[in-house]
């Protein structure tokens, strides 16, 4: 295996898989939409046109919202939460590790943490930032790409006006999409959090290590 694909073999699995998925809902996706068109009498669209509708793009970033609003909300709680046994949790009593005080920086650390005052304060909390923004941006995608397909639905069942991404936003429509999403995401991450107190994969650094106690905190 060649040097560069070995060392960034996680981050080409994960996306690799990512890119055949989304391909994959897109033309599933596309097919399901026709299905629709036509039980309403509407010439069925071209996949490439299809990537451009409020039903793909409300599928695309609903979806994506919950994902980075969960990792950007964990990254946050693990901040200042800790959950006795888990692998997921820093250790008990344990604030900032050393390595966060810019006072053991090195002449290889970042340069935010070189330079200091503003670029360090945004760069200790850079990851929660680029996540949460990331969730709004997918959140403003999911509204956007919902009102589009919204006003689609209604005007094939009744021919009724379309309404404004605001109007869409106080829909329980909306909120209901958002959280049958958002619940799960959280689920799932509470359970790998207690779930890692008892249960181990060896060679994962998201579990401890077989031998470890089930009381003893962190990976």
């Amino acid at each position: 295996m060649p040097r560069w694909l070995r060392n960034n073999a996680l981050a080409v699995a994960m996306f690799g898989v990512f890119f055949v998925f989304l391909a994959l809902q897109s033309v599933f996706g596309w097919q399901s939409h026709n299905e629709e068109l036509t039980e309403f009498g509407v010439a069925p669209l071209s996949w490439p046109a299809y990537l451009s509708t409020g039903h793909f793009a409300e599928a695309i970033f609903e979806n994506w919202e919950s994902e980075f609003l969960q990792m950007g909300g964990y990254v946050l709680l693990t901040a200042y939460l800790v959950q006795r046994g888990s692998a997921e949790s820093k250790p008990e009593g344990e604030t900032d590790r050393p390595e966060d005080d810019e006072r053991h920086a090195t002449a290889a650390s970042p340069w935010p943490v070189r330079h200091g005052g503003l670029p360090l304060v945004i760069y200790r909390n850079s990851l929660a930032l680029a996540l949460l923004l990331i969730f709004v941006g997918s959140f403003v995608g999911h509204l956007l790409g919902g009102t589009a397909q919204y006003n689609a639905e209604q005007a094939l069942q009744s021919g009724a006006a379309p309404v404004s991404a605001l109007h869409f936003l106080g829909t329980s429509d909306f909120w209901f999409q958002s959280m049958q999403n958002w619940q799960s995401e959280f689920l799932a991450v509470g359970s790998l959090i207690v779930l890692s107190i008892f249960l181990r994969q060896h060679g994962s650094p998201e579990s401890k290590p077989v031998t470890r106690a089930h009381a003893e905190t962190g990976a």
